[in-house]
């Protein structure tokens, strides 16, 4: 069963690196599109960085057997000296939860910081920061393992190492240009909300981290049954997160009117976060009541950052892994079955729950601090604001866009190009003479033309096409446009702020007409378009003054007829 148990430890830890995916959809998701590259870099870059640091210095600091004070380890860098002797397992896993720690900060410090910087703070993260104190936590000659301080997973060790450093670093940045407006005394009086660009990505995010997380929090495990045995772990690690879930939903509901997808998905990580240092000491009633505490503090601590303290986190790091992590630290000491306050344990691990949860996010704030004082000095730590207005993809990794698949370019054929061959070997134009005939109409030239324009959802393209064709409207022009709005008395919230105009993707249809009524046109668009919604679109009409069909050089009437 050892060899089981060892697997089961490896796959646990391949488990975890595929989170990095998950935060890497998920940060994505919550910011701009203009800013998914770097995002996406970020994410890449952080475990790629932190491997090397955590060879060369971290796992020694961290795991060496040399260690000094219960403090901190002797770096003897065996990987490289005694690599058949090594535990390579222990490596690996704890190589990826400081993938995890380092990679919380991405979101924090998303659409606005310089890709250099972020890079060195990797380095400092993994080499030195995370190391230090999760020697702490899981060495087995750590001063807090001495005292009885319970982990299991990494709240404390890794969520609030991460958490810790996403704020100082959001503090240290300010908040994105357009967040906040500011009167002339710098005293802010508006907060804006900045949608994200895809809650798909967000979701999928979601799901690959909760997916995770099993990985994450069960892979210690060495039984499958008993409290702290596999399936029991299992079930506490599904439990805090749905209820958390389930919890923020009701509360947004409540609170703005309408269910908050945005921050629903932020509780279930909240609640994964809450469940991970006592997933494997707690019962189900404990694992119930983290959920639910977890679930109103992710939308209490992101709306007082953001609408209290200013601070912007774009992605609700913050919420979800320092605060939600000091939470869950803290319920061991309450609900753990064998030491918990509540279980009868007293106050005595509730108090050394505390005290490590203090030191841990104490040391982070001291190093974050000194970290990215250094990196603002010397370095420079934001990014310009040309780089954030355009977007970190195009001017700090050269991409236009990271969707450009999806943009419908104008695609220019020239006289060197398949099929150009055919308009060339003619003398290139035909003359007007030879184009195609066309059985002219009467001539009218007492007709009047008229414009319609009609602006509404891509979604009711082929009702509204349908219609015209009813009535006899057989050619329209149609672009995708960007169109933003707001009903007056009628506000929307994204994660507790109030939404200002936002631009979304609509349709723009122009029907150029003369023998069909515009009242009919207008009518029937009308019928089709109407939902009684927000969104349901525009008509204008216009004086056209004149008509030219390019090919046969017909003007006025003619020139419309087919």
């Amino acid at each position: 069963m050892s060899e089981v148990w060892n697997v089961w430890f490896l796959i646990g830890a391949a488990l975890v690196f595929f989170m990095q995916c998950g935060f890497a959809m998920v940060e994505t998701g919550f910011t701009r599109a203009k800013n998914a590259g770097n995002i996406i870099m970020k994410n890449l870059m952080d475990f790629c960085i932190g491997t090397p640091m955590f060879m060369l210095l971290g796992f020694g600091l961290m795991m060496s057997e040399n260690y000094f004070f219960g403090l901190i380890g002797k770096p003897d860098l065996q990987l490289f000296t005694n690599f058949a002797e090594l535990d390579w397992s222990s490596f690996v896993f704890n190589l990826v939860f400081c993938a995890t720690a380092a990679t919380i900060v991405s979101g924090s410090m998303a659409e606005r910081t310089k890709f250099s910087a972020y890079c060195i703070y990797s380095a400092v993260i993994s080499a030195v920061v995370y190391p230090i104190e999760a020697g702490w936590v899981w060495n087995s000659q750590g001063w807090l393992v001495n005292l009885g301080f319970v982990d299991f997973a990494g709240g404390a060790a890794i969520h609030s190492v991460g958490g810790t450093a996403a704020l100082i670093g959001a503090i240290f940045l300010g908040p994105r240009i357009g967040k906040y407006d500011y009167d002339k005394n710098g005293k802010v009086t508006k907060v804006h909300a900045i949608p994200g660009h895809s809650l798909t990505l967000g979701a999928l995010g979601t799901f690959i981290l909760w997916f995770g997380w099993y990985g994450f929090n069960g892979a210690a495990c060495t039984q499958l049954l008993g409290v702290g045995g596999l399936a029991a772990v299992f079930t506490t690690t599904t439990i805090a997160p749905a209820v958390a879930c389930i919890t923020t939903m009701i509360f947004t509901w409540v609170k703005n009117g309408k269910p908050d997808v945005s921050m629903t998905l932020n509780a279930s990580l909240a609640g994964l976060v809450a469940i991970t240092p006592t997933c494997a000491t707690v019962d189900a009633l404990g694992a119930t009541i983290i959920g639910i505490v977890s679930g109103f503090l992710v939308v209490i601590i992101v709306e007082v950052l953001d609408l209290k303290l200013h601070i912007d986190d774009p992605v609700g790091a913050v919420a979800v892994h320092l605060g939600n992590g000091i939470w869950g630290t803290l319920s061991d000491g309450l609900f753990n079955v064998e030491s918990g306050l509540f279980y009868g344990g007293g106050l005595k691990h509730l108090g050394v729950q505390a005290l490590g949860e203090f030191t841990i996010v104490a040391w982070t704030t001291v190093c974050m601090i000194i970290t990215f004082s250094l990196i603002k000095k010397l370095h420079g730590l934001r990014a310009s604001r040309e780089e954030e207005i355009i977007g970190l993809d195009k001017l700090e990794h050269g991409i236009d866009s990271s969707y450009a698949g999806f943009i419908m370019a104008p695609q220019v054929m020239t006289a060197g190009e398949a099929g150009a061959a055919s308009v060339s070997s003619v003398g290139g134009a035909v003359p007007v003479e030879k184009a195609i005939p066309v059985t002219k109409a009467t001539a009218r030239p007492d007709a009047k033309f008229h414009m319609v324009t009609i602006i509404t959802r891509q979604s009711k393209f082929d009702e509204l096409k349908a219609a015209m064709n009813d009535i006899n409207v057989t050619g329209m022009t149609v672009t995708n446009v960007l169109g933003c709005g707001v009903q007056h008395g009628n506000t929307q919230k994204y994660r507790g702020v109030e939404m200002d105009m936002t631009l979304l993707p609509k349709i723009k249809v122009d029907i150029v007409v003369s023998e069909v009524p515009v009242d009919l046109v207008i009518t029937a668009a009308k019928e089709v378009l109407y939902t009684g919604n927000i969104g349901d679109g525009k008509i204008f009409v216009y004086d056209v003054q004149n008509v030219v069909k390019v090919r046969t050089g017909e003007e006025g009437y003619e020139a419309l007829q087919d």
